[in-house]
C-alpha cells in the first residue's frame, strides 16, 4: 500500500515543526501529503511553500474547500501549484459543512453536491485550456445580462487528479462516477461497504470499477504496549467528530458511523455533545468506535490491522498520529509504521 500523512492545521502549532515533518516524511518513502483545511490555515499556502522544500512526495489539498473560492480560481490555484511543484499536485475537493459554509463564508449550503458537480465540471474545463462557457444551476460563465466574456486561463493544460473527500451515499456514488481518487474519513475496514459499496455503484453506472479509483483512507495510528490507555486517549476526538463536526442535523461523520453499525452508539454520543455533557459523551464511546476507525495497539496489532485495510482494498493509507507529538516523536513513529509496512502482504 501507498502512504500519505496529513498536514494538520498549524495556527497554534510552530509551523517549521509541521513542515519539517512533511521533509522527514518524504525522506522515509512516504507517498503523499494532504494538507488540511477547515477555519484555520487555508490548503494552498502550506503547499506553495513545501513544493520547494521537497522533491519527490506528492502534494495535495485535502481539502480546498469548494465554496471558499469559485472554480476558475480553484482551477488557477490548481495549475499554479502543479506548476511550481513539477506535477506532483493533487486536487483534493470537499464540500466542508453547514457551519462553516454558512457561518464563515457566508454563502448557502443549498445544493452542496450539485455544486460539487459544477466546480468539477469547470475546473476540468479551464484545466483542459478550453474557454470557461458553462451553464449550471449555481454557476453561469460567462455571467448573463453583463460585460462579460469567455475566457481561457493562460496556462498550458495539464491533467491534474481530483480527489474527493465524500462521506453521503450519493457523493459517493458521485465519487465514483467522475474522480480520480477518494479521501476517505470516518471509513473502517471492518465495514468497508458502508463506504465502497456507494462509490463502486457510481463506478459501475459511468461504465468503471473501483480499480479506477485511488481509495485513500484516513487510519488513526498509535502503537505501545499500554493498549488500554491509547484507546482512552482517543474517546474525545471520536465524541467530538460525532457531536461537533457539523450540526445536530447534519453530521456526515456521525452518518457514516451509523451505516457502519453503530447508529444507536452515534445518536446518544451526538445527543450527550450537543446538551453540552461532553464528558459523558466521552465516556460511553465504546472501544470498537476507535480500533474499528484505526490501526492502535502493539506493533503485531497493528500490523494485522494494515493487513485488514489493504483486504478492504484501499491503496493508500492516510496516517493520523497524535497531534501533541512533536517532530521527533512524529518522525520516531512514522519510521515504525514505514517498517512495520514492509510485512505486510
Amino acid at each position: 500500500m501507498k502512504t500519505s500523512i496529513s498536514i494538520g492545521a498549524y495556527g497554534r502549532r510552530d509551523i517549521k515543526d509541521v513542515m519539517d515533518f512533511v521533509v522527514e516524511a518524504e525522506r522515509l518513502g512516504v507517498d503523499h501529503a494532504w494538507s488540511a483545511e477547515a477555519w484555520g490555515t487555508d490548503a494552498v499556502t502550506t503547499l506553495a511553500y513545501l513544493a520547494a522544500r521537497t522533491d519527490r512526495i506528492k502534494l495535495g489539498t485535502g481539502i480546498m474547500q469548494i465554496s471558499a473560492r469559485v472554480p476558475a480560481m480553484t482551477a488557477m490555484t490548481a495549475l499554479s501549484l502543479n506548476k511550481i511543484s513539477d506535477g506532483r499536485f493533487l486536487l483534493g475537493l470537499g464540500v466542508s459543512g453547514p457551519q462553516v459554509v454558512e457561518g464563515l463564508q457566508g454563502v448557502p449550503y443549498k445544493g452542496p453536491l450539485t455544486r460539487l458537480k459544477e466546480n468539477v465540471d469547470i475546473i476540468r474545463m479551464a484545466c483542459r485550456g478550453e474557454k470557461v462557457i458553462y451553464n449550471g444551476q449555481y454557476h453561469v460563465l460567462p455571467r448573463p445580462g453583463g460585460e462579460g466574456k469567455a475566457i481561457k486561463l493562460e496556462h498550458a493544460p495539464a491533467e491534474i487528479p481530483i480527489f474527493l473527500a465524500t462521506l453521503g451515499p450519493k457523493s459517493l456514488e458521485y465519487t465514483g462516477q467522475a474522480a480520480d481518487g477518494w479521501l476517505g474519513t470516518s471509513f473502517s475496514p471492518d465495514h468497508a461497504e458502508a463506504h465502497l459499496s456507494f462509490i463502486r455503484e457510481g463506478a459501475e453506472a459511468a461504465g468503471r470499477t473501483l480499480d479506477d479509483i485511488e481509495l485513500h483512507a484516513a487510519c488513526n495510528v498509535a502503537i505501545g504496549e499500554n493498549v488500554e490507555e491509547m484507546i482512552a486517549e482517543r474517546r474525545g476526538g471520536v465524541a467530538f467528530q460525532m457531536g461537533g463536526m457539523g450540526s445536530a442535523t447534519t453530521n456526515f461523520y456521525n452518518d457514516a458511523f451509523k451505516r457502519a453499525g453503530y447508529a444507536d452508539e452515534a445518536v446518544e454520543i451526538q445527543q450527550l455533545w450537543v446538551a453540552g455533557r461532553r464528558d459523558e459523551a466521552r465516556r460511553i464511546v465504546p472501544d470498537e468506535m476507535i480500533t474499528q476507525f484505526g490501526a492502535i495497539g502493539t506493533p503485531e496489532m497493528v500490523r494485522d490491522r494494515f493487513r485488514i485495510y489493504k483486504r478492504a482494498g484501499v491503496d493508500s493509507l492516510s496516517l493520523r498520529f497524535d497531534n501533541a507529538l512533536g517532530t521527533s516523536a512524529k518522525t520516531a513513529l512514522l519510521e515504525q509504521v514505514m517498517d512495520i509496512l514492509k510485512d505486510v502482504a
